[in-house]
């Protein structure tokens, strides 16, 4: 295989790597969360997600970013799309909101996303959001809903959601689509590691603080330990590094629309794995979810 042929194929490939990887979140915290508090977890997996990027960056010899705006701007979209996102998530399960809803909440992602680049775009000769990709967003969400539809009403009970777990949900879909569109605009194509690295360096600034004031104590044993170390090599230095290169290279409405895809992957995860059911409903939402996604990635003719 050449060279140009190999990079083709992983350019492919790298959407189905992101989602698979995104999807293995509700996992760890299913083995993870029960021994940890939520932010006293996250502040030790950016520790050591930091510990291991560093030597590769200087072994690799990475550049670091230029100049302080540079800086900034990662650092922003760090506090953003680890702490914001991935605190708010953690915390608002860990006060008894279902995994069901919190995907819920967080799956309106592609559909503000869409909205404020339709919005953005008025007046300017640059495309916005296509009626085709619309349309794949609406397919989308309604897919969303089949597939997390049983979790609402069989899974963790509606009432125990509370307007302070609903507040930390809306902070983790606010934090991911404003950091999506902020880091689309503002940061400058760098290298992924020592990006990356930025960002859970200004993440664990705001993180740790707070997970000080935690109660709770991590009680470490052989699920904590695996949940940890998939969190740290899986999702941080795979997922987020893949994130981050698909905001940098594709048009976020795109991008955040395999968001949809990544409830749909969890069910069949948890299917795999501790046997939860899956109903006709999953399998239609997924299979309308994957074609909604496939409408709104699907080049435009234009």
């Amino acid at each position: 295989m050449s060279g140009e042929s190999a990079s083709d194929a992983w350019v492919r490939a790298t959407p189905v790597a992101f989602v698979l990887i995104w999807a293995t979140g509700f996992i760890v915290a299913r083995f993870g969360m029960p021994h940890a508090p939520p932010l006293s977890f996250l502040s030790v997996r950016y520790a050591l997600s930091i510990a291991c990027f560093l030597p590769w960056i200087v072994w690799a010899k990475v550049a670091w970013p230029q100049n302080r705006a540079q800086f900034f701007h990662l650092s922003v979209t760090g506090i953003l799309m680890h702490g914001g996102y991935l605190g708010g998530v953690w915390v608002a399960v860990k006060a008894g909101m279902g995994s069901g809803l919190s995907s819920l909440v967080v799956g309106f992602q592609p559909i503000l996303t869409a909205i404020w680049l339709a919005y953005s775009m008025r007046g300017h000769d640059q495309p916005g959001v296509s009626q085709r990709q619309w349309l794949g967003l609406s397919l989308g969400f309604v897919g969303l809903m089949m597939v997390v539809w049983r979790k609402l009403t069989l899974g963790t009970p509606l009432d125990h959601v509370t307007p302070t777990n609903m507040a930390f949900a809306l902070t983790a879909l606010l934090s991911i689509t404003v950091g999506t569109l902020y880091q689309k605009r503002y940061v400058q194509p760098c290298d992924v590691r020592s990006a990356n690295t930025v960002q859970l360096m200004a993440a664990l600034v705001v993180t740790l603080p707070l997970a000080l004031m935690e109660t709770e104590t991590m009680r470490w044993n052989g699920e904590l330990a695996g949940a940890m170390a998939w969190s740290v090599l899986g999702l941080t230095l795979g997922g987020s590094s893949l994130l981050y290169m698909l905001i940098q290279k594709g048009a976020a409405a795109s991008v955040t629309s395999l968001m949809y895809l990544v409830p749909p992957t969890t069910a069949i995860m948890a299917w795999l794995l501790f046997g939860e059911a899956i109903t006709l409903t999953t399998l239609l939402g997924t299979a309308l979810t994957a074609l909604g996604v496939s409408w709104v990635v699907r080049p435009s003719r234009r």
